[in-house]
Parts: C-alpha cells; sequence; structure tokens
C-alpha cells in the first residue's frame, strides 16, 4: 500500500512532457531487452514483470489494453508493445528509444553467430551453447504460457474462448488471422449483447498477487497530452516513418536493378512486414519456402541454424530474416567483399522489417488510446488475447516437441490432425537440461538470465564430453 500511494503522489499530470525521467526509461528498456529471450511469449512476460510489476509505470489493465492492439497489427507484437508502452511513457522519442534498443542487442548477437557461422562452422563449442539454451528457452516460454494465461484469462468464457483457439490451430490448423478475427467479433458481440466474461477488470481472477490497477500506476488512467489523437501529428510522424521504409528501397531499384540481391531483400522483406500477422511462426514457413527454395540463398538446414540462433538470443523471434539476409549478402557479394556485402545486407534486412512495427504504432496507438473506455472494443480485444494464449500453448507444446524429441510424426483422423513425438527418439540430455531449467524457474525462483547462462554451460560441458 505504501508504494501505491508513493506512485500516486509522484504521478506527472497530464500536461507533464514526460511520465518518467528518460534516463531511468532508457534504463529500463536496456534490461528489458537484454532479458528478451524465449519468443513474443516470454519477451511479453519479460516486459510485464519489469514494468508493471516492479516499476508500476503501467497500469494491468492498459498493458493489455496496449497488447490487444499489438496483436492485431502485423509484425513481432512485442517489439511493437515495447514501442507502445515507450511513447506512452516519453513520447515520440521514448517509443523510438524503446523500440531501437528491444531489437539491437538481438541484432548484434546474430551478427557475431553469423560471423562464426560462416568463418568458422559449427563448432562444437557453438553447438554445446545452442542445446543448452534451447533447453532453457523451453522452460522460460512455459513459464511465459503459465504467467500470460493467468493473466488474461479472467473467466470461464475467456478459458473456453483459448481452448477452442488452441484446439483449431493445434489439431484443425486454422489460420492464425482468422482465430483473431473470429475471437474479435465473439468479444465485440459478446460486450455489446451485455455479457460480461470479456470486459477486463470484470472481477474475475487474473493469477496470482494483487493486479495493479490503472489508477495506481505512475502513467495513471488519463491519457498523458502526446498521447492525444493528433491527425496532423500522426499523418507527419508516419510520413517521414514510411519515407525512411521505402525510399531506400526505391533506391537500390533504381541504382542497382530488380535482380541485385540487396533491392531483392528490400522488396521481399518489406512485403513480409506487411503480412506476418500472428508472429514470427506464422511467417516462418513462408520465408523458409521462398530463401530456400525460390531465392536460393540458404541450403534447407541452414533455416533451422538461423531459427536456433533467434530462439536462443535476445529480441523478436523474427531476426532470423537477418541471419538470411546475411547469408544472401554472403553468397551474392557482387563488387563488395563477402562478409561486406554479408553485414549490409543483415542491416538492410533488420531496417525493412523492424521500421514498419514503429509507423503502426505511431499511426494507429493515439485512437486505440482514446478508445481504452469502449466496452465493445476492450471486449473484442480481451477476447483476442485469450485467443492468442491458446496459440501461444499450441507454440510451446510445438518448441517442447522438436527439443525433446528428434523425430515427430502426424496422425490423422478426418480433418484433425496431430503431431505426437516418437517416443524412441527422446533426448535423455535435452530432457534432463529442460527439467533442470523449469526447476530452476518455477521451484528455486533463479532469474531468467542466470537460467539461460548455466544451462548454456551445461550445454557447453554435455556437448564436449559427449564427443
Amino acid at each position: 500500500m505504501t508504494d501505491l500511494v508513493k506512485n500516486a503522489a509522484a504521478r506527472p499530470s497530464a500536461a507533464d512532457r514526460d511520465v518518467v525521467p528518460l534516463r531511468e526509461a532508457i534504463k529500463v528498456w536496456t534490461r528489458v531487452a537484454a532479458l528478451s529471450f524465449g519468443g513474443p511469449a516470454g519477451q511479453i512476460a519479460v516486459m510485464h514483470r519489469i514494468v508493471v510489476d516492479e516499476k508500476k509505470w503501467v497500469g494491468e489493465h492498459r498493458f493489455l489494453h496496449a497488447l490487444n492492439y499489438c496483436m492485431l497489427l502485423p509484425g513481432p507484437e512485442a517489439h511493437q508493445l515495447a514501442i507502445y508502452i515507450g511513447w506512452l511513457l516519453n513520447r515520440t522519442l521514448g517509443g523510438m528509444i524503446a523500440g531501437g534498443l528491444f531489437v539491437l542487442p538481438g541484432f548484434l548477437a546474430i551478427l557475431v553467430l553469423s560471423y562464426v557461422y560462416v568463418l568458422f562452422g559449427n563448432l562444437t563449442f557453438i553447438e554445446g551453447m545452442f542445446f543448452g539454451l534451447k533447453c532453457a528457452v523451453l522452460a522460460v516460454v512455459i513459464q511465459a504460457v503459465f504467467r500470460i494465461g493467468s493473466r488474461a484469462l479472467k473467466s470461464r468464457g475467456m478459458i473456453a474462448l483459448a481452448a477452442a483457439a488452441f484446439a483449431a490451430i493445434f489439431f484443425l490448423h486454422v489460420r492464425f488471422p482468422l482465430i483473431i478475427v473470429g475471437a474479435g467479433l465473439i468479444g465485440y458481440l459478446a460486450s455489446r449483447g451485455g455479457v460480461a466474461a470479456f470486459n477486463a477488470g470484470g472481477g474475475h481472477k487474473s493469477g496470482p498477487g494483487t493486479i495493479l490497477e490503472d489508477k495506481d500506476s505512475v502513467l495513471g488512467e488519463e491519457i498523458p497530452l502526446h498521447a492525444r489523437p493528433n491527425l496532423a501529428w500522426s499523418l507527419k510522424t508516419s510520413g517521414a516513418l514510411a519515407a525512411a521504409w521505402l525510399i531506400p528501397v526505391a533506391a537500390l531499384l533504381i541504382t542497382l536493378g530488380p535482380d541485385n540481391v540487396f533491392s531483392k531483400i528490400g522488396i521481399f522483406f518489406s512485403e513480409m512486414a506487411i503480412v506476418t500477422f500472428g508472429g514470427a511462426y506464422a511467417v516462418l514457413a513462408y520465408v523458409a519456402q521462398e530463401a530456400v527454395q525460390q531465392l536460393g540463398w540458404l541450403r534447407p538446414g541452414e533455416m533451422l541454424d538461423g531459427l536456433g540462433m533467434a530462439e536462443t538470443t535476445p529480441g523478436p523471434l523474427i531476426m532470423v530474416t537477418q541471419f538470411v539476409g546475411f547469408l544472401a549478402g554472403y553468397r551474392n557479394p557482387g563488387t563488395l567483399s563477402p562478409l561486406t556485402a554479408a553485414t549490409f545486407a543483415a542491416v538492410l534486412t533488420t531496417w525493412v522489417t523492424f521500421l514498419p512495427s514503429f509507423l503502426w504504432i505511431f499511426a494507429g496507438a493515439p485512437f486505440i488510446e482514446k478508445m481504452r473506455g469502449n466496452v465493445a472494443l476492450t471486449g473484442a480485444m480481451s477476447a483476442i488475447t485469450a485467443a492468442v494464449v491458446g496459440v501461444i500453448l499450441n507454440l510451446a507444446i510445438w518448441f517442447g516437441l522438436h527439443v525433446l524429441f528428434r523425430e515427430t510424426i502426424s496422425l490423422i483422423y478426418g480433418s484433425w490432425t496431430m503431431d505426437v513425438p516418437v517416443l524412441t527418439s527422446l533426448s535423455l540430455p535435452s530432457l534432463v537440461l529442460t527439467l533442470l531449467a523449469v526447476t530452476a524457474i518455477f521451484r528455486l525462483r533463479m532469474s531468467v538470465m542466470i537460467t539461460l547462462l548455466a544451462s548454456a554451460a551445461l550445454g557447453v560441458g554435455w556437448t564436449v564430453f559427449a564427443s
């Protein structure tokens, strides 16, 4: 209670320029970025733990409202959520800093690993590190499913919707956008009809611990002046971001021609940034097919290597595209040296993949903030969050199957299909490391970073011993 009173007293008015000091915000977003392992579920959980539970900058319902909007957008939702909250707290500059820092550690890590990959191949040390980290990441994802689910599933209706979304995507392979549209429609119509099952703050449980109400957060319930709808600001900011995104691509097309590898990278990943609804896993199959079979930038097994890099480094999972662009430039350098071409291609890929996220947030967030009290819209977005919990559970199971087992088979019964593991292909080292990581996180309550580092060290030790 003392902390809540202190936060309420320290809360700025809506007229203040920054809700929290920018220097403090930079420290926090750097910390969030450094701990953002485990894909979107883990990244959102880390952000929630720091920004909501620890710092109390943003309330629970406002956090989920922003997350629901980001779930509707193409691109990495965790990255967009960081931009959204950074913008709420510290205006446009805060959003740019939060979004930039969220990507930077992963970009640098994958760039270094890409250099090692093309120069030294599959070293025992690197293989062992990836092996250990994958087991720890599985534990982090499991924790995130419990954490996000316990907070988002506030009624039996939301639990049922999450279960239905899981069944639809796991057994029937329904496309993610259809699940999102269906859930949003259910929540909207139910809320308009007076059904409280999908209303945030409806009195249902939201998991262990006390929920931080919006009014008790540093930001408070009011909309800051800079976050109120301003069509002139939205058009100016969106226009500048669109120009920064598209002008470099157009320049490459004009100067190098459409057949140049850099032109192809700019076009391909710009198109991908527009259609990547449903997060990284929803688009990875498409990227792999195009990059391997159509464009010839990678060999089949290399896409899995890149995915391993992205899954075990901080930042959005869609950072795997950086590895794809790196190899494309390395193998098609033109007049440049292979490493120079690869580095430029990695930067270009990252630029056109993530810049649109800033555009989507700055263009729409002020209007979404204004509609925060709209009951029907809140119901629709809460229902979407419930459905996404089911989808994240599906991804956790998919990840677990591929971490713990070397082989899986598909069981087909009418229109239902289900991937099941070949039990004889169980990897005992992976199982042991995963159980140790789960114990460390759930039982011993060790931090994510310590668990990851310990698992990486054990993975290296096991790989060296087994070789």
